[in-house]
């Protein structure tokens, strides 16, 4: 089968005839396009690290990072660079081909960039691939990163633009176009996806999936987060998505964006492996793997690879990531505590 083209002019229209088809059609459609482009049978795994938690300046109302909310959140400084790489090398033996770090900051520092650039040149040195979400860029910063050697840079779009000023005030929607153009211009691969069950309408689902697909370039890396609800956040009480509207999500994002690798990712601690599995079949390939995404819970990571074992999928191979670590991942068992406590949400 040919590889599904790229369209960059989706309309809303369009959109929401996709999401409306009947659900075993629309499934059929995605796993089609997924199979066309992708192993149906390999995952990518992901982790997360907080490298700086807390105390972040942005008023997003899903996020217990924020400064503007009380949560039981305990505030962190940036870790030390050999606390991280330390913790890719447990990731890259528990079968992660991408690490991933992020900082509740609004922007980074001048200051903080040289920690920053070593922390991605030590973890390059491993053989992982890298990715940072550290809230805005300007285009220096960018190449800043580029330099460093950075593969990935996370900047969510979060919603559509239409309901973006209902979540968050402090940054624009624009502002999240701008860095995402930043990171292009370096020459750096964009991670970017969003949240969906924060109180939006369907239109708005449908919004956000037709700005990431109509980017110039659509992004490599597009996570599908279902919020997780944390006290003390505006989001708190928030209506429960139901997971058959989240499926629909994950089949449209994957029919829209053919090339990309679509992530299943924050909220899957809440979803059963009945519709993980599903998830996968809908054309979702790629998850964040460990005990905690930034601040909020994940799957147990030996749950994530017995489900994978019991779908008779397997961890993608890529660079020179080794079978023998493969086949660790499949066994391993989760780190203890001592680390565990240093992975946090995408």
């Amino acid at each position: 089968m040919e590889l599904a083209p790229v369209r960059h002019d989706w309309t809303h229209a369009e959109v929401k005839a996709l999401f409306e088809m009947p659900f075993n059609d629309l499934l059929f459609k995605a796993a089609s396009v997924h199979r066309a482009n992708f192993n149906p049978n390999e995952v990518q795994i992901s982790t997360l690290l907080s490298i700086k938690t807390g105390a972040c300046p942005e008023d997003c109302k899903y996020c217990p990072q924020s400064g503007h909310y009380r949560t039981d959140l305990e505030r962190e400084r940036l870790i030390e660079v050999e606390k991280v790489v330390e913790q890719a090398r447990l990731a890259k033996q528990k079968g992660a081909t991408r690490f991933c770090m992020g900082a509740a900051w609004s922007d980074p520092k001048d200051r903080d960039m040289p920690y920053i650039s070593q922390m991605v040149k030590e973890v390059k040195e491993l053989g992982l691939e890298t990715c940072m979400t550290l809230g805005k860029l300007t285009n220096e910063k960018a190449h800043e990163l580029r330099d460093a050697g950075l593969d990935y840079y996370n900047h969510n779009l979060d919603t559509s633009p239409e309901y973006y000023e209902q979540i968050i005030s402090t940054r624009t929607f624009q502002d999240r176009l701008n860095t995402i153009d930043h990171v292009r211009d370096a020459g750096m691969k964009v991670c970017s996806g969003g949240i969906v069950g924060m109180g939006e309408q369907a239109s708005d689902r449908y919004g956000l999936l037709m700005q990431l697909a109509n980017l110039p370039q659509q992004p490599e890396s597009v996570p599908i987060n279902m919020l997780v609800k944390v006290k003390g956040t505006p989001l708190e009480n928030a209506d429960d998505l139901d997971h058959f509207e989240f499926v629909r999500t994950i089949a449209t994002a994957r029919i829209m964006m053919p090339h990309s690798y679509v992530r299943l990712s924050a909220g899957r601690n809440a979803m059963n492996e009945q519709m993980q599995s599903m998830c996968f079949f809908a054309g979702a390939n790629s998850i964040f793997y460990g005990d905690k995404l930034l601040t909020t819970e994940n799957p147990d990571a030996d749950a994530d690879m017995n489900l994978i074992k019991k779908l008779g999928m397997n961890p993608e191979k890529r660079h020179d990531y080794s079978d023998e670590a493969v086949e660790a991942s499949l066994s391993s068992q989760v780190a203890d505590k001592a680390t565990s406590e240093l992975f946090y949400e995408a």
